[in-house]
């Protein structure tokens, strides 16, 4: 069954148009408008009526939305920091535009649900889902389908603080994070800790990208900074291990382009080993940016299949 996504960002808002086999058959992005509720939905409507064009389907077409931050599931209400749609039901405010009801799940449960279907983790049982960029992400997948959550959000675990066994004796400062609290993974262990860490440690502005390719290319000042970066990195993977024992873990966002980065956290996580536990495996996400559409359309096209066979 053809199907359409919207993974909505706080830069873009992204459509595509898949294939039965959920091969990307169109896609289209635009910017996404913040100044209020009104220009955004109005641009998100305007993504779904291209898709529905594109399709020649109109509106049976399926369409999953993939939206970041909390979907209340009792009450439909979004709360997310970079769109305007806090204390708004996105998918009842834009059927009011469309004429109906389009399913909406959380931008990392989307990106997981995606690489798990014919991406880096299909055929594992249990997959969480790693985004690492500006920040932290994750979702969670058991037997290939998204789990429920209580709050509607993915796995918070760029909100979970960093153990005082690393920050202590790094004599690393406790930063505080957008959510107001000291010391998160978030602040330390994505792409933009990186480059915090790479300022506090060599007193010179540095983006993660540029960071690694001064250590890939020889710096020893920036190789520490990264060896020190990725020992942080594996005590978050540790912190989802003993958390969540899954048997896969898949790493999406701008970190993920890194040379040779399943490799690195592995032999991170291989180092902080409690016990006997066996390391999940770490892979670096098959689809790339186009998993969180990817895995909205797969979940409106289940919605949509159970609902013919019913």
């Amino acid at each position: 069954m053809i199907c359409g996504g919207v993974d909505i960002g706080g830069t873009k808002i992204e459509a595509r148009l898949f294939s039965p086999e959920l091969m990307t058959l169109d896609v289209r992005r635009v910017a996404t408008p913040t100044q209020s509720l009104d220009r955004f939905l109005d641009a998100l409507a305007d993504q779904v009526d291209w898709l529905q064009g594109q399709s020649g389907i109109d509106a049976s077409l399926p369409i999953g939305l993939a939206q970041p931050g909390l979907i209340d599931p009792r009450t439909g209400l979004a709360f997310t920091s970079n769109i305007p749609v806090s204390g708004r039901n996105v998918a009842a405010a834009l059927a009011g535009r469309i004429g109906r009801i389009l399913p909406a799940i959380n931008d990392c449960q989307a990106f997981t649900l995606s690489e798990t279907h014919n991406g880096a983790a299909d055929g594992f049982a249990s997959v969480v889902g790693l985004i690492m960029g500006t920040g932290i992400g994750a979702g969670l997948v058991v037997a290939g389908r998204a789990t429920p959550r209580f709050n509607g959000s993915a796995l918070e675990v760029g909100h979970v603080g960093v153990p005082a066994r690393q920050l202590q004796s790094r004599g690393l400062p406790l930063w505080r994070c957008g959510c107001g609290k000291l010391g998160c993974f978030e602040q330390y262990a994505s792409g933009s800790g990186l480059a915090a860490i790479g300022q506090h440690r060599l007193g010179r502005p540095l983006t993660a990208e540029a960071l690694v390719a001064e250590a890939l290319g020889g710096a020893g000042d920036c190789a520490a900074v990264l060896d020190e970066w990725t020992e942080l990195v594996g005590e978050l993977l540790y912190t989802i291990q003993v958390s969540h024992d899954p048997d896969c873990i898949v790493i999406g966002g701008g970190v993920s382009r890194m040379p040779d980065i399943t490799v690195r956290l592995s032999d991170a996580l291989l180092r902080l080993k409690l016990g006997e536990m066996n390391p999940p495996e770490i892979r670096v996400a098959r689809h790339g940016d186009s998993s969180g559409a990817r895995g909205a359309a797969l979940m409106a096209r289940d919605i949509a299949e159970a609902a013919a066979r019913a």
